[in-house]
């Protein structure tokens, strides 16, 4: 048996709307007890002072990819998994476009068995950083080529989070079938809204900035046509559909209505679209090459007031994982993408709570049980009698993104060989 006491820890819950000071009592995974001052302890209990520290509910990331199968150079499936829990992520979902897609339910099973296979190898696992649940969102379209839809009863059957192509469509026909045929399977139908023939051969948000930089613009029309488009289906249908990488002003006023309305619309953007914006670009620093790409910074501050006042549900990591070589070449010739598991949360809490842009619980909110909710899943309150899926953090701890520091097998982000401020120190999962 082991018994863990976190004393004057304080204690974020979005699920009870809570934020307070307490001690809290971890007996063999589930929480003994919550309350201001816990006495009545036994004599083998591990005491922690935790003054200045944060425990929350488990972090849930919404997506991001994996590099196994078929890419194992960028990530393994067991690198990807450690990043996140010490990123606090106690469950993540792998998107399907590895090689080959997770377009079967036999690639499904694989990824389930290596993710229990280690946990079950002694020795590997630091009890600190347990790793998280892992979901699997499977393909829409087989190989993801957008010509002919998968088996989903087979793939809902073998235990797929929900269904998603995670890339932009190149027929609305096809998005019509989809949220037909998937209506009565009640699993997520995520969708990436992109229109390629606007977007072109784009590379960064159209704008000043764009034209002082002199890289090819893409405009929001690519992102709020097909947002537009997707919606007339939703209300046409009815089928709840969840809406990724939102990333321009205009689509937030546009999910703003569906909502209003009352479509069965979520959404979520993307960790770094909160943080940086088209003056960032300015370094051609090829981890800032993103799809859909960094938006204006009028479009920062629309995506900011969406998240804090609900049109966006959830804050995705949407961790990219490539390899050096991928990396260091031109802008406009890299790959888009970064990585973000264990940056995500000690970034987004200096540059939105610690500035007082963001209550600590409306940041807990849109990376924990919000993105749980669009998963249709639920993450517990932190009460007596529950399972512990929590999230201990350090806002105050500085470390410096090398490769020493981080678990993922990648280095492509804007951070790399930065100093940040803020660290997980444990996770129980």
């Amino acid at each position: 048996m082991t018994t863990e006491l976190l004393q004057q820890v304080r204690v974020i819950d979005p699920v009870s709307e809570t934020d307070q000071i307490a001690d809290v009592l971890i007996v063999d995974g589930y929480i003994q007890a919550i309350a201001p001052q816990i006495s009545d302890i036994s004599s083998d209990t591990s005491i922690r002072d935790c003054r200045g520290l944060v425990l929350g509910t488990g972090l849930v990331d919404l997506y991001s990819h994996s590099g196994e199968p078929g890419f194992e150079e960028r990530e393994t499936l067991v690198s990807f998994l450690q990043a996140a829990s010490v990123g606090g992520f106690t469950r993540v979902s792998v998107l399907p476009d590895t090689s080959p897609a997770i377009d079967n339910p036999a690639l499904v099973a694989q990824l389930q068995q290596k993710r229990n296979e280690e946990i079950r190898e002694k020795g590997k696992i630091d009890s600190a950083s347990p790793l998280p649940h892992l979901h699997v969102w499977g393909a829409i379209t087989l190989d993801l080529a957008g010509k002919q839809l998968t088996e989903f009863a087979d793939l809902a059957t073998a235990g797929v989070v929900g269904f998603t192509d995670s890339k932009a469509w190149e027929n609305l026909g096809l998005v019509r079938r989809v949220l037909e045929y998937l209506q009565p399977f009640g699993k997520p139908v995520a969708f990436w809204p992109c229109d390629r023939y606007l977007s072109a051969n784009g590379m960064m948000r159209e704008g000043a900035e764009a034209f002082r930089v002199g890289l090819p613009p893409i405009p929001a029309s690519a992102e709020t046509t097909a947002i537009a488009a997707l919606l007339e289906l939703v209300a046409a249908i009815r089928t709840p559909v969840h809406i990724m990488r939102v990333s321009t002003a205009r689509s937030v006023e546009l999910i703003a209505t569906a909502k209003f309305q009352g479509l069965p619309v979520t959404a979520s953007t993307t960790w770094m679209h909160l943080l940086l914006d088209t003056r960032d670009v300015k370094s051609y620093h090829t981890s800032l090459h993103l799809d859909p790409p960094l938006g204006n910074p009028s479009d920062v501050a629309a995506l900011r007031g969406g998240v804090r006042g609900g049109v966006i549900d959830a804050i995705a990591i949407d961790h990219a994982a490539y390899t050096y070589e991928e990396k260091v070449q031109a802008f406009a010739e890299s790959p888009p993408g970064a990585i973000g598991l264990e940056l995500a949360l000690p970034l987004l809490w200096q540059n939105l709570v610690e500035t007082g842009e963001f209550t600590a619980l409306e940041l807990w909110r849109v990376l924990s049980n919000k993105p749980a909710a669009c998963l249709q899943q639920e993450l517990k309150a932190i009460k007596s009698g529950e399972k512990a899926e929590l999230t201990l953090f350090d806002p105050q701890q500085t470390w410096k993104v090398n490769r020493e520091n981080l678990h993922t097998l990648s280095q492509n982000t804007p951070w790399f060989g930065e100093e940040i401020k803020g660290r997980v120190l444990q996770t129980w999962c």
